[in-house]
């Protein structure tokens, strides 16, 4: 095996480096999550950094590595004797994305435990990863429930196994790790805030830099133990560091003056709970440990502030991470006295809003030519008029659950009905390849008409595998939400056009919550393109809406076939995953010969599929022709009005589209 990267050779990523010492330093702190575009040294850095942590000394033979000094008194493995044990490096062990959750926290031989009442369990990774990191790379690509468990055992320091009343908890206490390019998919918040510290990477800008992190993989490539042996002074300095501060810590003192500032700091930013003041003061006391200090001083409150807190202040979905560093440091000075009566003024710096300008106002926050207010002048436009730049979207709304008719199979999520390993079970089926969840009625009922034949003599009830039975469960499953919008220039009167993109945004913040895949599809002019290929990047298709321009005729029929062509080539990457068609438009065609005609044969097209699809009627006035609803009719679907997304009224329209498909 080649030597790892030195952890000393990686050039930059100074905020990235940092927040994996301070947890090295302590535990406590939380983890890292590591936000970046792809390439930027993520992995390099959390390989390397296992190097650094000193060894730990293990119970021979224990497969929960317990520490000899204070066995774990529930150990599986136990009960130890407490004396010596024997040393060996600290653990990176890494979580695949794919990985189930028997593999994550471990799995009972079930056939065992009902027969013998034995508890034979095989470890999993969450064992294997105690006193040492672990490390989840893409973790925005892994299953809801398995970061749940992930967290939950991160959080209680152990992890608990339960099967049909037979249970196991063993300590796992670790590093937890995690890295992400947000392009991919967001993690929800709840998630986020779970992890103690965030950073956001990036490739540098400067040529020199760059040039040397070239410079410096090459020579690792061409020979790894030349290059980790001569990093190998820098990488032993870094080592004693560690170790020096973790001797340091339990003496830091963290004062009142330091708690207040920490406390004002969490209050202004307006983050909830107060899981973000604990992870602060963890973070301070660390980097005082780190720095040789005994004392926590503004400093250290400022730094724990910038990885503490952009993840935790986000108030939307959409909202790009990030703090107000003026904000921040008016914070920190207001409440840089000594004395508890030196509050500030409730409506000054922290005490709500004081008009300080929002740093999150979406990717055309700075551009306020390119996004006058929803509704001024409210004129509309002909539809051949030029191009017109993009307009504000209206306040999203909650709006009513769009589903998909049938149950699916695809991945776990929100939306539609489908068969999940997680949900209410609904039946019971013989396993095929290894059991995960029991179905302990069916078992019995399969298994007790032998019991005689093979000569049951005792308590236990004799199984073989034969008897067993999964369970069958009924979840919800995340679909592809695919948008068409019409950005022609019928939809382009301002406060129409507001008005489409609030309610297309309300759709995309349910497809968030949800965990759906979606995709852009947009037309005008000459044609449609993909504005958005499917992604679980919502926040990206909330980009491209934002800036989506409108003009130009109306090819309805061009904007359906390159909607049925990404649904083609989506369906052959990902066959389980079912798709939504979201028309957004108000029905009418123009461009070319008979463009009715065509966009009537090519909504044929999807209803032939049985892809279900609901139409969004944009059209306004008092005269209206009732295109809209004709489109969704050719669809196999279903229409419903702008006012109606958001009314009780749209309550049938679920059952309208599963009417329609059955």
């Amino acid at each position: 095996m080649s030597a790892p990267y030195p952890f000393s050779a990686v050039v930059g990523q100074d905020d990235l480096r940092l927040a994996l010492l301070l947890n090295a330093v302590s535990p406590a702190v939380g983890g890292v999550l590591v936000r970046g575009e792809k390439g930027t040294a993520k992995s390099t850095a959390v390989r390397a950094l296992s190097t650094l942590l000193p060894g730990v000394a293990v119970v021979p033979g224990c497969r929960f590595s317990c520490d000899p000094a204070s066995p774990d008194p529930e150990c599986p493995d136990g009960a130890h004797e407490a004396g010596s044990g024997s040393d060996r490096p600290a653990r990176l062990v890494e979580l695949p994305v794919g990985a189930s959750e028997d593999r994550l926290v471990g799995a009972l031989d079930i056939e065992r435990a009902l027969a013998e009442g034995v508890k034979a369990f095989e470890p999993g990774l969450l064992a294997q990863s105690h006193r040492g990191i672990l490390y989840v790379d893409e973790v925005n690509l892994l299953h809801d429930h398995l970061v749940d468990l992930l967290l939950d055992a991160a959080a209680m320091g152990a992890s608990y196994v339960e099967r049909e009343g037979v249970s196991v908890r063993h300590a796992a206490r670790f590093l937890l790790v995690g890295t992400m390019n947000p392009e991919e998919g967001e993690l929800r918040p709840q998630l986020l805030d779970r992890f103690g510290l965030t950073v956001e990477v990036a490739a540098s800008r400067e040529p020199e830099q760059r040039v040397e992190v070239v410079r410096r993989r090459l020579a690792y490539d061409d020979d790894p133990a030349a290059f980790a042996a001569r990093w190998a002074g820098e990488e032993a300095a870094v080592r004693r560091r560690i170790v020096a501060a973790r001797e340091l810590l339990p003496q830091v003192r963290l004062g009142d003056a330091a708690l207040r500032q920490i406390a004002a700091t969490c209050a202004a930013f307006e983050v909830d709970g107060m899981r973000a003041d604990i992870v602060m003061a963890r973070t301070a006391s660390a980097l005082a440990a780190w720095d040789g200090r005994s004392d926590v001083l503004a400093e250290d409150v400022r730094q724990a502030a910038l990885l503490a807190l952009p993840h935790r202040r986000r108030r939307a979905p959409f909202d790009a991470p990030g703090l107000d560093e003026d904000k921040l440091d008016q914070t920190l000075e207001e409440f840089s006295g000594e004395s508890p009566e030196d509050d500030p003024d409730p409506d000054g710096p922290g005490g709500g809003g004081g008009g300080q300008p929002s740093p999150d106002s979406g990717p055309q926050g700075g551009d306020t030519a390119a996004r006058p207010e929803a509704g001024e002048g409210g004129e509309p436009q002909p539809s051949g008029s030029a191009e017109q730049s993009p307009v504000r979207a209206s306040e999203p709304f909650r709006t009513k659950v769009l589903s998909v008719p049938g149950i699916g199979q695809g991945a776990a999520g929100r939306r539609s009905r489908a068969r999940t390993e997680h949900g209410r079970t609904t039946g019971a089926r013989r396993p095929r390849g290894t059991l995960t969840k029991l179905h302990l009625a069916a078992t019995v009922q399969a298994a007790a008409p032998h019991q005689r034949a093979r000569g049951r003599s005792g308590p236990g009830l004799v199984v073989r595998r034969d008897d067993l039975r999964q369970a069958v469960r009924e979840g919800r499953e995340g679909n592809l939400v695919l948008f068409v919008v019409d950005a022609s220039g019928s939809m382009a009167a301002r406060q129409r056009m507001g008005a489409v993109k609030g309610a297309v945004l309300s759709l995309l913040l349910d497809a968030y919550q949800r965990r759906d895949k979606v995709g852009l599809v947009t037309f005008r002019g000459a044609g449609a393109e993909v504005a958005l290929p499917p992604t679980s990047s919502v926040d990206a298709a909330a980009a491209r809406l934002e800036s989506l321009p409108t003009g130009g005729r109306t090819p309805l029929a061009a904007g359906l076939l390159k909607a049925h062509e990404v649904l083609r080539v989506e369906r052959l990457r990902d066959a389980a995953r079912r798709p939504l068609v979201v028309v957004v438009t108000d029905g009418r065609a123009t461009g070319g010969p008979e463009p009715l005609l065509l966009a009537s044969k090519a909504a044929g097209l999807f209803a032939a599929g049985q892809v279900a699809s609901v139409v969004v009627d944009c059209e306004s006035g008092p005269v209206r022709l009732g295109l809209a609803g004709k489109l969704a009719g050719e669809l196999g679907g279903t229409a419903v009005t702008l006012d109606e997304l958001r009314a009780d009224s749209i309550a049938g329209l679920v059952k309208d589209v599963q009417r329609r498909a059955a």
